[in-house]
């Protein structure tokens, strides 16, 4: 069985589910609009450009979650499906993971973004399990803290490699698809790596080193 990994955001689908929920606080006036939207969108600048203090916008982005009950964010989370994510989906990405299901591959996504985000995501598009950054939770609220590494750029190597001593899977034939440049240090690591709509420093590198390149849009 191959480890077939897929990015979330703007590879399986077509967007930012992260700047999505960014944005959707926002127009539920759930947060302070203006101030938010500024920062929500300087941090996805910096994301873009490779160079995201990744501790500096989990504590923006965490933050809206520690200050709302459980059942409010899943209330919340459930919209945001409808009207955010759902208009993301793409029908070759659901293409993809099916043929990666057919050829009898271990389905998994490696996403920076949040647990809380991504996991209801990761469950429409049906993959086998998910590795996403950890919000922390006490007493079934959130902190607002992350927990453990965050699942982002050398971090995505450092968790994937934790789960693979964990379950015992092995990087044998494995294939990893993304269209970020902050996903190069795990691109570098898998048997066929793929970029998928890549940004354009991913497009470079890919280019250079002869990686497939895909469109999914």
């Amino acid at each position: 069985m191959s480890l077939a990994i897929f990015d979330l955001d703007n590879t399986l689908l077509n967007g930012d589910s992260d700047h999505a929920w960014g944005e959707f606080l926002c127009n539920k006036g759930i947060v302070n609009t203006a101030a938010y939207r500024q920062a929500n969108d300087y941090f996805f600048q910096q994301y873009q450009a490779g160079t995201l203090d990744i501790f500096e916008f989990l504590e923006f982005a965490l933050k809206p979650l520690s200050e709302q009950e459980p059942a409010a964010l899943e209330q919340l989370h459930q919209e945001f499906m409808q009207t955010s994510v759902a208009p993301m989906m793409l029908d070759k990405a659901a293409t993809l993971l099916q043929k990666h299901r057919d050829q009898g591959d271990y389905l998994l996504i490696i996403t920076a973004t949040n647990r809380f985000v991504t996991g209801p995501i990761a469950a429409a598009l049906g993959v086998d399990h998910t590795l996403a950054t950890e919000a922390e939770m006490i007493d079934g609220r959130y902190t607002g803290k992350v927990a453990g590494v965050p699942c982002f750029q050398a971090g995505k190597v450092e968790r994937l490699d934790a789960w693979l001593a964990e379950t015992g899977h092995s990087m044998d034939d494995s294939y990893f698809y993304s269209d970020s440049i902050n996903d190069k240090p795990l691109l570098e690591r898998v048997t066929h790596p793929v970029a998928v709509d890549p940004d354009e420093r991913l497009k470079q590198a890919a280019e250079a080193q002869g990686w497939p390149i895909i469109s999914l849009r």
